[in-house]
């Protein structure tokens, strides 16, 4: 039996990453230099925010979605992160400059409270303004099969404790999940919601297909996924029917296909959940029909 493990952010080997410039809090340093503060509110607290990003033909995919979505974060955990759009894209634009980064690229932006007076929890102890840090890396995706899945006990929670929708730096709860696939023998996570439905993954969002039909969750407890969203958004547009809706495992263990959706990866195909072959156990016609849509959508975008 096949035992080899595969993450949904598995990529090519890449010299140039041993050389990386990251941007942090302003300047562009080598990566061996890169460091934070023990005193760090993301390193001590897991307090901040992050976005993943894509490079595509010298241009950020989706690049004002994502600055959407981390100004409403920053709002959210009452960060001000000292710079306005312009100045975040400024940052970004400088540090694939400086790597020389044309395309196939991968840039995590994080922010945090900032560095602390003293080791504990309270928000104002965090007093000289936020840390900001870009790492960008040459990436281009490499899966050698399809995913495996393994349901795990670990759920996407109610909003009122910690939101899924947010990009926090905290993930404990999906680590835990992911070590829990690991080892039933899996490769990622399948998170269920408070309710028992079907929901995410503990790194990507989820979707099956049935009779031509696209299912995702109802999106009240998975991260607010850019590329989940412009599935959506194409299979509307191409006369593909797709539904925010609540389905159970035995809708899952009866799919023709199941796909993952992330800025990393775009789709990814899953081929087994719980021992389950899902389909054919590979890309099927429908998700290679939407891999195709997602793709012309992005041309479009960087045109």
């Amino acid at each position: 039996m096949e035992t080899q493990h595969v993450t949904t952010h598995q990529a090519e080997e890449d010299a140039r990453n041993e050389n990386l410039l990251i941007w942090l809090n302003g300047q562009v340093v080598p990566k061996e230099k890169a460091l934070v503060s023990v005193y760090d509110s993301g390193f001590m607290l897991g307090d901040g925010i992050w976005e993943g990003l894509r490079l595509y033909n010298g241009r950020w995919a989706f690049l004002s979605e994502h600055m959407d979505r981390l100004f409403e974060a920053a709002k959210a955990l009452d960060i001000d992160i000292g710079l306005d759009r312009a100045g975040i894209i400024a940052a970004l634009e400088e540090t694939r400059t400086a790597n020389n980064m044309k395309t196939d690229a991968h840039a995590r932006l994080m922010i945090t409270r900032g560095v602390k007076t003293r080791p504990f929890q309270h928000p104002s102890l965090s007093k000289s303004g936020p840390t900001i840090a870009i790492i960008m890396e040459h990436s281009r995706p490499s899966l050698p099969r399809p995913v495996r899945l393994a349901t795990v006990p670990h759920i996407r929670g109610l909003p009122m404790t910690q939101d899924p929708k947010l990009n926090s730096h905290s993930k404990l709860n999906c680590i835990l999940a992911c070590i829990a696939a690991e080892k039933a023998g899996a490769d990622e996570a399948l998170m269920l919601d408070i309710h028992g439905f079907v929901n995410t993954t503990n790194a990507c969002n989820f979707f099956i297909v049935r009779k031509g039909q696209v299912w995702t969750s109802t999106g009240d407890y998975c991260m607010n996924g850019i590329t989940r969203q412009k599935v959506i958004d194409v299979c509307r547009a191409d006369g593909i029917p797709v539904f925010e809706r609540n389905f159970s495992l035995v809708d899952t263990y009866g799919a023709d296909e199941a796909f993952l959706t992330g800025t990393f990866g775009a789709q990814t195909p899953v081929g087994q959940i719980d021992g389950r072959v899902i389909g054919s156990g590979n890309f099927g016609p429908i998700t290679e029909r939407i891999r195709g849509l997602y793709k012309a959508l992005i041309q479009q975008e960087m045109a």
